[in-house]
């Protein structure tokens, strides 16, 4: 079976991914670009006898990279083995597209235009004559509708069809005075005889030397003719720059390209009727309005926050129970101490901590995904956009924040749509205030633990917010210290509204979702086996004897206490235990035991190796108020977040000490600690670095060691000051 990779290229929000999905059937797999971190998905598709991959490529306005992202693509496009360029266009917007298109006939590649959203242009009235577009370009032009399915069947054909064939080259037509400098330079190329490398035609080179491309120029500097070409391109430049009247040959490009895509739309776009007012529009009246805009944005976040908490409380207490029964009945048939140790306390315990909080994670990156594909994201950045100013931030700012809540890793990545350098790092620096997914299962833990079910969501959204808030605040002082400058004014575009697309819910989520999982199954299960390991030895046996002894002992005369209630108290009966009977009741003695077996834990495990690390580092963290294992918990969150709960569910959970009135490890924290402290660990997490993976992306997209090492300086010791002050003001509030 032939393989075939398309490359799926477009603006953004043209429905590439949506696309790839119709075609392939909603196989798309996430992953990453060879030697970079950006994200790419690709699609498979198997027909007749070829297998078809589908690489959505990040969106672009212009090969002319500006942003990261946008050299990925363009990097890709120039270097990467592919069959063919699937050119994915917003029938609605088809001018502004076609600029892209422009730039990609030039690369002399297979191409397919898919004129995507088709369903929607007819409702506006747009046809599109896809017949006279692919005779005029050479390039086979399909109407389809990714969200109806319209014409897919036909876009794979004529895939299979131009893969199949010679390329035919594109009819990519400049002006009268642009068209007759190639030809001079091409007339020159054939009276020499010249064939160019890699079947380029003459005029691919000449396109190539009067749109001066480095690569063309080092190709045709090796050849002898180019001392007699010279002068011709020197004269061909000439007179281009004085026909278009500028000294700047990106800006001829760009005149050609754009007077190229104007002059094809008059031929081939009809529109029926123009309504005075399109829906998108009569929504935007009241979603970005001036003074209703910022509530309505407010008051959905806030409702988000609170289904992720409410919602997510049922299966969660379901995934608690069955992690539960799993613990009880392994360790039932598992008779070696040791083993049914690592696997209840560590392994079982460890992970299901973590697996609880899916239901949460699924429910936040659903509602972001929501307000992305419906269009509503680029309306809160424009509504945001007057107000980060204020703290020294770009309108652009906010969609690499946004990005921070769901994970500081793409959220790093998005920052490269700010082509300021100090934009870019001002914003990445403040990323981290954001609070990413895996913070959520710590924060779930503490609400739950610290405040009443029908706060708790309003408490998740205060801290939300309020990390938000410390994060501009922090931008303002980095604006005003480390990065001083003039931000750029804010151009964003604004997509139509949609209605979102299942499948792509489903993609977003599951993929997500699956990420998280794997995130639990392998590197936190062996953290959490770390953590148990480090928890558990060295064993002292000393401890062990002295209070089971205790244990024992009072163990036998609560038997006897309970034997003797219903009847008379029994001949064999000391007179001790007769005494001490008289004094304490079956209850007090129960507590007592519950204490004992509590004072044992805690002195087993402050004699482990992570007693000993935690007792070691106890002091920095005692003006926080944290006791040694919430300074333990703190240091395992540098690998990531969730292995937070994943530590305080085996510290907390060791042993036998856990009741059945006591399973739940919100209440054995909230036993544990005060709230002071609890709030101050709160914002402790809330601030300090997101995990080791996004400090090392930090690394490579701010391209420093030293913006590295000032990152977690600066998160470390805000942090600790903000964490510090919470205790003190709780404390004196309390």
């Amino acid at each position: 079976m032939k393989k075939i990779v398309i490359a799926l290229v477009g603006q953004p929000n043209v429905g590439k991914s949506h696309l790839a999905n119709a075609i392939s059937g909603s196989n798309l797999k996430i992953g990453n670009f060879a030697g970079v971190t950006v994200e790419k998905a690709t699609a498979r598709l198997s027909t007749e006898d070829f297998a078809i991959e589908f690489i959505d490529l990040p969106g672009l306005y212009s090969l002319e990279d500006f942003a990261a992202d946008e050299k990925v693509t363009k990097d890709f496009l120039l270097t990467a083995e592919y069959d063919l360029i699937l050119n994915v266009l917003d029938s609605t917007n088809l001018e502004r597209n076609l600029m892209l298109t422009t730039e990609l006939m030039e690369l002399q590649k297979k191409m397919v235009i898919a004129l995507n959203m088709d369903d929607e242009a007819i409702k506006e009235g747009i046809h599109i004559n896809a017949d006279a577009m692919s005779k005029i370009l050479s390039i086979p032009c399909i109407r389809v509708s990714s969200k109806t399915k319209t014409n897919i069947d036909l876009l794979v054909e004529k895939i299979l069809h131009v893969s199949k064939n010679p390329l035919v080259e594109p009819k990519m037509v400049y002006s009268d005075e642009v068209e007759e400098q190639l030809q001079t330079i091409v007339k020159f190329l054939d009276d020499k005889h010249f064939h160019g490398k890699d079947a380029l035609t003459n005029r691919q080179i000449a396109v190539g030397l009067l749109w001066q491309k480095k690569e063309m120029y080092a190709y045709m500097h090796e050849h002898p003719l180019y001392v007699e070409l010279q002068p011709i391109l020197n004269n061909a430049l000439g007179h281009v720059y004085m026909y278009c009247q500028c000294e700047e040959i990106e800006e001829v490009i760009n005149r050609q390209h754009s007077a190229f895509s104007t002059g094809l739309t008059a031929e081939v776009l009809n529109v029926t009727h123009v309504k005075n007012r399109n829906l998108t529009q009569k929504i935007d009246t009241i979603l970005i309005h001036k003074l209703l805009g910022l509530p309505i944005f407010i008051f959905l976040m806030w409702g988000l926050f609170q289904l992720t908490f409410t919602l997510g409380e049922i299966p969660m207490g379901w995934i608690e129970e069955s992690f539960g029964w799993l613990g009880e009945t392994i360790g039932a048939s598992i008779t070696n101490e040791a083993l049914k140790s690592l696997i209840v306390d560590g392994i079982i315990a460890g992970v299901g901590s973590v697996i609880m909080f899916l239901p949460n994670i699924m429910i936040l990156f659903l509602g972001i995904a929501l307000l992305e594909t419906t269009g509503y994201m680029s309306r809160a950045a424009f509504l945001l956009d007057g107000f980060f100013h204020k703290f020294g931030l770009h309108g652009k700012s906010f969609v690499p924040l946004v990005t921070g809540f769901g994970c500081s890793v793409p959220a790093y990545m998005a920052a490269r749509t700010l082509k300021n350098k100090k934009d870019r790092l001002l914003t990445m620096f403040i990323i981290g205030f954001m609070s990413c997914g895996a913070r959520l299962p710590v924060y779930v833990l503490f609400a739950g633990a610290f405040f009443d079910e029908s706060m708790a969501g309003n408490a998740l959204f205060a801290i939300y917010i309020i990390g938000a808030l410390l994060g501009l605040i922090a931008a303002k002082i980095l604006r005003v210290t480390a990065f001083k400058g003039e931000d750029e004014p804010f151009v964003m575009e604004m997509p139509k509204y949609r209605l979102p697309s299942l499948k792509l819910l489903w993609f977003v989520v599951y993929s997500k979702s699956a990420m998280y999982i794997k995130k639990a199954g392998t590197f936190i299960l062996l953290a959490s086996m770390l953590i148990w390991f480090i928890s558990s030895y060295p064993q002292n046996s000393l401890i062990e004897e002295e209070y089971t002894t205790k244990i024992e002992a009072l163990q036998a005369q609560l038997d006897e206490a309970v034997s003797m209630e219903p009847v008379a108290p029994k001949q064999e009966v000391t007179e001790e235990a007769t005494a001490e009977l008289t004094t304490q009741d079956s209850a007090s003695i129960e507590d007592t035991i519950a204490a004992l077996e509590n004072e044992k834990h805690e002195k087993l495990v402050e004699n482990t190796y992570l007693g000993i690390m935690g007792k070691a580092i106890e002091p920095a963290f005692a003006p926080l108020g944290f006791d040694w294992k919430m300074g333990v918990a703190t240091i395992s969150g540098l690998a990531a977040k969730e292995v937070i709960v994943s530590t305080l569910g085996v510290l907390y959970s060791l042993g036998d000490e856990v009741t059945e009135e006591d399973t739940s490890l919100r209440e054995v924290i909230a036993s544990n600690m005060s709230l002071a402290s609890a709030m101050a660990f709160i914002v402790f997490v809330m601030v300090y670095l997101p995990c080791l993976a996004a400090t090392a992306v930090f690394a490579k997209e701010a391209e420093s060691i030293k913006y590295t090492v000032y990152l977690v300086a600066f998160t470390f010791i805000t942090a600790w000051v903000l964490a510090f002050i919470t205790y003190r003001v709780v404390l004196l509030l309390s």
